[in-house]
């Protein structure tokens, strides 16, 4: 999630790294904390995760029931809308392929909300977080995710601008449909791709 700034420039200008893309910088070691809301007070025994909305099966998932799915990991770089970009993480979890498959999508579904523990919403084709290409977080880089980052579990989708990737995610609903989420109703773009620059409604 990241504040409406086109600004955010990198330092100076050795060789482009081709991991990079269009208009981003490498942040290196840093990671920039920037968000919407009040960092919510939340244990892991009090988060949920749950998939509903066009599903066979509504489920919701407690810390320990998460915890027992098979584990997942995505290893890259995320790519904040304010410029930044953060390469060689490693990120633990589940895959939302794992969620869904319990959950049983209906064919009708195309789009889904994600939603936050906070009420932060953000909306992506289903397509953008299926087939190994989500997951949900709770470690990185070997240590618990910190609260200030998204912990006790945030969405990870990390091919799209880091806004999609939902802070303290509370779960999922399943949509025959697009509809905005907090950014886009607020003018960031509807999908968010980095490498075509897809910042703001119009890009």
């Amino acid at each position: 999630m990241a504040g409406f700034t086109r600004g955010f420039l990198g330092k100076g200008k050795a060789e482009r790294d081709p991991r990079l893309p269009p208009g981003q910088y490498d942040t290196g070691r840093s990671w920039p904390v920037l968000t919407a809301e009040a960092r919510p007070k939340l244990a892991p025994a009090d988060w949920t995760f749950g998939v509903d909305g066009l599903v066979e099966r509504p489920t919701t998932w407690s810390w320990d029931e998460a915890h027992a799915l098979p584990p997942s990991t995505y290893q890259g770089a995320i790519h904040c809308v304010t410029t930044w970009s953060k390469f060689d993480m490693t990120w633990n979890g589940v895959s939302i392929d794992t969620f869904l498959a319990a959950a049983g999508p209906l064919p009708s579904a195309t789009h889904v909300m994600a939603t936050s523990h906070t009420g932060y919403t953000t909306n992506l084709p289903l397509d953008d977080v299926t087939g190994g290409k989500a997951w949900v977080a709770w470690e990185v880089d070997g240590a618990p995710l910190s609260a200030s980052h998204g912990g006790p579990a945030r969405l990870l989708v990390p091919h799209l601008y880091f806004w999609k990737s939902a802070k303290w995610i509370s779960g999922l609903t399943l949509m025959d449909h697009d509809e905005h989420g907090f950014w886009e109703r607020n003018g960031y773009h509807d999908h968010g791709d980095p490498w075509t620059e897809e910042r703001y409604q119009g890009d």
